[in-house]
């Protein structure tokens, strides 16, 4: 996600694999990994990734709990994938904030440090200066957030594309149910996010979603929770919300004119799902990345 050279943006993460030793890493699974940087190159790192670790209950050394909890005071942004979790656990800076880790781990980690407000059915959690996610496609999703929030949904998605991932997963997705997860595998929530993204600007309702997909609005509501998580009427603010970062960054139009677009009746309903949604408000989104289109360098999605 952030170490492939992306030439056709006008700036890109500078990225840099570091370790503990001066040594090959093994990974499971036969592969082993050769780090280009030590721990000092932690000192200038804006984001720091710790992509996972030896065993959930080995300690850490304690090189790397200060270096993290320096990088961290000097206000780097630290991110664990799956048991990388444990490693964030250990530097006491998760202790009272909302975290996660693997399903399989989180008991495990509850008795670790219970000072972690554990959250133990999301693909991840972002507290903005410290983002933890579960198991390994939520460690993509999480890649994606982050992406998003540095860069902005068109480049998201293109990121995306080129990885052949789904653009967006939400966070508070449930990361182990009974079905497989994305809309791919499940016909006919495809067949409805095809139907609803044509009517996003009008008032869908629960009626017209059960309605199409021929189904009671009971069973329509089990079949989305056991599926994406969520009940069908967060899910449609999602897409609303996600259609009004795609209009802010790519289009002039005015916020109300955004809003009606989006379904969401007026801008005060706009403003008000958007920051629940995204932590910022739409113009300050607006002027975040709507300066960022024209830094790609060709104006056409990746291969």
């Amino acid at each position: 996600m952030f170490g492939l050279p992306r030439p056709e943006l006008a700036s890109w993460y500078s990225f840099s694999v570091c370790g503990l030793e001066n040594r090959a890493v093994r990974a499971t699974g036969g592969i082993t990994i050769t780090p280009r940087g030590s721990l000092r190159e932690l000192r200038q790192a804006d984001t720091i990734i710790i992509p996972g670790w030896r065993k959930p209950i080995a300690t850490p050394p304690e090189p790397l709990i200060h270096a993290l909890l320096e990088a961290h005071e000097r206000g780097a942004r630290l991110v664990s994938l799956c048991v990388g979790a444990f490693v964030l656990g250990a530097t006491g800076l998760l202790n009272g904030r909302h975290a996660t880790t693997h399903w399989k781990f989180i008991d495990q980690m509850a008795r670790a440090f219970p000072l972690i407000r554990i959250q133990p059915d999301v693909l991840y959690v972002d507290e903005q200066d410290i983002l933890t996610s579960a198991g390994s496609a939520a460690g993509i999703d999480l890649c994606l957030h982050i992406i998003r929030k540095d860069f902005g949904t068109v480049v998201a998605n293109n990121v995306a594309r080129r990885a052949v991932v789904s653009p967006h997963r939400e966070g508070g997705q449930a990361q182990f149910i009974d079905k497989p997860v994305g809309e791919e595998a499940h016909p006919w929530l495809s067949r409805l996010l095809e139907w609803t993204h044509t009517r996003l600007h009008t008032q869908v309702t629960v009626e017209q979603l059960a309605g199409e997909a021929r189904t009671s609005k009971r069973t329509l509501s089990r079949r989305f929770a056991e599926t994406t998580g969520m009940s069908p009427l967060r899910w449609i603010t999602v897409l609303r919300v996600r259609r009004a970062k795609d209009l802010l960054e790519t289009t002039t139009l005015s916020i109300e004119d955004v809003a009606e677009q989006c379904g969401f009746g007026s801008a005060a309903a706009l403003r008000h799902h958007f920051r629940n949604r995204v932590k910022l408000s739409p113009n300050i989104y607006r002027d975040r990345f709507h300066q960022m289109r024209p830094r790609l360098l060709r104006d056409k999605e990746l291969p």
